[in-house]
Order: structure tokens, then sequence, then C-alpha cells
């Protein structure tokens, strides 16, 4: 008999060992039912912002929305500190998509809602862990789906015949005497008739509308947000220990002399010499100096900006895995540590050089968003190098380094996606334009420029500069050419594409029409843009 039971017992599959040791074996009912409407309602929503919408505006509004929603479902109904900082992060992200909006800041925005998620779970959003945590949905949300499923037909109530007249009777009532007493009042009759029809139209044509793709997108966003909203996987714990700590908890935690001392220390002795010797060399050839016709700002202000940066990287790494482990138990740890003071300040001086020599290079011909990029980047290996030194400092383990270092190369990526960067670097170059300095009139005819950038190039209208105010005239008579080509359907969008840079550039180019109307024609436009990329090549 045991032999046949044995037998015949269905197979336990991995996947279901996992899920029954990480998650409990069934949720309260409440909870099911509230997951399931959650589900349901971030699929329709998904449906409405993202594939039938599409536009930067659609994913807006699914970013501000779905956070909401996805807290109503969470295990434990308790805001973090992390959680909003998330859903703050979030709302401003959308405010830049309404604005002004592209495929970056959208990857940016399922980057910090995946790490909300991650918070609504108990767990700290360290960037690893949400990587991971986003790249396990596909498997938890099987598991989670498939207990919605079994939960739903368990807990199904059986409803008797006096149960279901308790409600079905009083609906009737409703409804006849609801009918008749609308049915009395002819403008209330037709008031009603009328969004009845518009109602019965709206579903008619979105279900004439809705196909296997758009039930698979349901589906997809239904499984996705289940595994997020019901992980399997548990993070480990937030933080390593200190040293102090394992040193505290070490049977013998004796200061003990490290092998690898005398090449350690040889090793700051050299750098710093290298690095004090360099910095001499930069400070002479690249500082307090005018620059003759000819001089290579590429070579020193673009590529030699990035292996600046590189070097500087490369030391921070080089310090993060120098202190750590045992060698932090070594007997002239302080001799170490004064040579690392030394290489710092180095550091900090040689990242000062690196923007310098960006500086030099915006000097030369203005703004650019690449430019910004590496203000970002020389920054973002600053504060890297600070926690470094922070490391050092209340000796941390490399892990909490690594998980800080991540938080502030996001913290920056982030940055770059919510700031107007064509917007303000447009204005840097047309205010340098205006003072007289027609070098960055380069960057408008060699950079791409979006909408927010374009409302920033009117102002040139007024220089002095004729080449260049005509040039500008044909570059932004071209734009509104290219929108009345268009025809009406081009400014008549769907509400999810509504960009507020785009209408607010159009406004801007029907005020300007009389000036725009001298390069009504494609030849003279043409001829105008030929003579300004010509004229301002001599400054590329």
């Amino acid at each position: 008999m045991s032999d046949q039971t044995s037998t015949s017992a269905p197979a336990v599959s991995t996947l279901e060992r996992v899920s029954e040791h990480t998650l409990p074996a069934v949720e309260p009912v409440p909870s099911q039912w509230r997951l399931t409407a959650v589900l349901v309602l971030l699929a329709g929503l998904a449906d409405i912002t993202i594939y039938r919408g599409g536009g930067f505006t659609g994913f807006a509004a699914f970013l501000v929305a779905a956070p909401p929603l996805m807290f109503a479902a969470a295990r434990r109904l308790a805001w973090r500190l992390d959680t909003l900082v998330l859903y703050a992060m979030l709302a401003l992200l959308a405010g830049k998509l309404v604005w002004c909006g592209t495929a970056f800041q959208v990857a940016v925005g399922f980057g910090l809602l995946t790490g909300f998620a991650v918070t609504l779970n108990g767990q700290q959003p360290h960037v690893l862990w949400t990587a991971v945590f986003a790249s396990h949905t596909v498997m938890a949300g099987y598991v989670g789906l498939r207990r919605q499923w079994e939960a739903a037909r368990a807990n199904l109530p059986a409803v008797s015949t006096a149960a279901w007249l308790a409600v079905a009777l009083p609906a009737g009532a409703l409804f006849v005497f609801g009918l008749l007493f609308v049915l009395a009042n002819p403008d209330l009759a037709k008031l009603f008739g009328t969004e009845i029809e518009r109602s019965l139209r709206f579903v008619r044509e979105w279900f004439e509308q809705f196909d296997l793709l758009e039930a698979a997108f349901w589906l997809a966003v239904m499984w996705i947000a289940c595994g997020a909203l019901r992980p399997l996987l548990r993070v480990p714990a937030d933080e390593e220990p200190t040293a102090d700590a394992l040193d505290a908890t070490a049977a013998a935690a004796e200061r003990r002399p490290h092998g690898l001392y005398g090449a350690l220390r040889n090793t700051l002795v050299t750098v710093v010499l290298l690095f004090g010797a360099y910095l001499v060399f930069e400070f002479q050839t690249l500082w307090f100096r005018e620059f003759p016709p000819g001089f290579h700002y590429s070579g020193y202000a673009h590529e030699g900006a990035f292996w600046l940066t590189v070097c500087l990287a490369l030391a921070t790494l080089m310090l993060s895995l120098i202190f750590r482990g045992s060698v932090l138990r070594e007997p002239r740890l302080a001799i170490l540590r004064r040579l690392a003071l030394v290489w710092s300040i180095e550091n900090l001086l040689l990242a000062i050089a690196v923007y310098h020599r960006l500086l030099i290079y915006v000097g030369f011909n203005g703004m650019t968003r690449l430019r910004v990029v590496g203000f970002l980047g020389i920054s973002a290996v600053v504060v890297g190098f600070v926690l470094v030194q922070r490391k050092i400092a209340a000796r941390r383990s490399v892990v909490w380094l690594v998980r800080r270092q991540l938080w502030a190369l996001a913290a920056f990526v982030y940055l770059y996606a919510v700031l107007p960067v064509d917007a303000l670097v447009m204005r840097y170059n047309a205010e340098r334009i205006l003072a007289g300095d027609p070098a960055p009139a380069v960057q408008i005819s060699v950079q791409r420029i979006d909408e927010q950038g374009l409302l920033q190039l009117p102002r040139l209208l007024a220089s002095e500069d004729a080449t260049i105010r005509e040039g500008v005239r044909a570059l932004l008579a071209e734009q509104a050419e290219r929108w009345r080509r268009g025809g009406p359907q081009a400014s008549q969008q769907d509400w999810s594409e509504f960009q507020w840079a785009e209408q607010r550039l159009r406004e801007r180019l029907r005020g300007l029409r009389a000036e725009l109307n001298a390069f009504a024609s494609d030849a003279e436009r043409a001829d105008a843009l030929r003579e300004f990329h010509q004229y301002v090549y001599q400054w590329y």
C-alpha cells in the first residue's frame, strides 16, 4: 500500500521546493484577492498608457500611477523612507518625460520602479540586487500566478440560491425603477441615453481592437508584476560587519605583520611620486597660459580628460583593495594610511585638473551633451573616491563600498536623465554667442538638438553676426516647415504622445511666422544653412 502511494504521488519540481522554502504556503484570503485586483488594474493601466498609448507622456502616467497600486498589494502596508524617496524620484522623472522624453529616461524609470518593488518587500534597493531581483521576476511570476489561480479555486465560496437572490432582487429593483424614473423625465432620458450610447460604443470599439497580442501583453504585465510583488528570493543581510566587528568577534584579534606590507608600502610610495611629478607637468603645460593657434584641444581636453578619469577610477580601485582584510591588522598600518592620505590629496588635485581640461574644451567651442556626461562622470569618480576614504576611515567591507559606489553611479545616471540637458547646453551656447563669441555656434551645426534645445535658439535672431543669425532663422524655419508638411494630424496627437517642450516650440514658431517667412523657399533655406555650416566649421 505504501509503495503504491509513493508511486502515485505527484512529483515535486525544484521550483516548487524553492518556493515552499521562501514563501508562506498560503496567504490570507484578503491578501490573495487584493493582489489579484492590483494585477488586473496594473495590466489595464499598462494597456491604456503603454500598449495603446506608447508616447512618453503615457510612460510618465504609468510610472506615477503604478507605484500606489503596487503598494496596495504589498504584504506589509507600511511606507519606508527609501520607498518614498524612490517614488519622489519617479515623479520627478515622469515630469521630465512629459516635458521632453527619451527612451533612456524610460529605461531609468523602469529601473527605479524595480527598486521600488524591492523596497516593498522589505529590502534595500542595492543596484546589483535590484538587477538580480528583476531577472528573478519571471520565475517568481509563474509561481505567484499559479498560486493565485489555485487559491481562487479553493476559496471560491459555494453560494446558495437564497444568497444569489439577496443580491439579484435589490439590483433588479434598482434597475427597473431607476429606468422608469429616467424615462419619466425627457431631458434626463436624453442625457442618460447619450451617455449609455457613448459608453457602449467605447466598449465595443475597445473590444474590436483587442487581439491576441494585446492579451499576451496583459498576461506579461500581470506575470512580471506578480513576480515583483511576491518574490521568491530573500536578500542576505544588508551590511557585512565592519572590520572592527570582525576583530571583536575573532578569537585572536592581535595585530600581526602582513606578508605583503612591503609590496603595498612600496606601491604607495611609487604612485605618490609618480602622481606628484605628473601634477607638476599638468600645471606647467595647461594652466595660466594662452593656447596658440592649432592647439590640439580634442587630444588634451577630450581624449586626455577621459584617460585621466580612468586613472582616477583605477586609483579608487587600488585603494579599496589595499585597505581590506588582514591588512587592517598590520602593526604599521599608520604608515600606509599616511601614504594613502598623500595619494588621496594628489588624486583630488588630478580631479581638479580633469575639470580644468573639460573647461578648456568648453571655452574653445561651447557646450555639448557629451561634455555634460564628462562633468557628471568625473564627479561620479570623485564621489566614489570619497567613499573609499570613508571605507578606510570606518574600516568598512568591500561589499559596503561597492554597494554605495553603485548607488553613487546610479544617482548621476538619474541626474542626467532628469536634467534638461539640451536646454542648458543650448542656452549656454546662445549666451556665449550673444556676448560676442561665435565659436559655440558650431555646436548648433553639428549636434542633434531636441525641442527643449531648439526653444533656446530664437534669442539668436538678435545676434549681430549675420551668418549665425540667418543660419538659425533657416534652421527654425526648416523645423516649422517640417511640422507644416506633417499636416494637422501632426499636432493632434494621442494624449500619451504629448510633449510640453514640443508644444511650447510650436507656439514659439507660430509667433515668429513673420520672421521665418523669409525662408519659405526650400532653396533659400538650403543656401542659408550651407553658408552657416561652412562658416562655423572653423571652430570644429
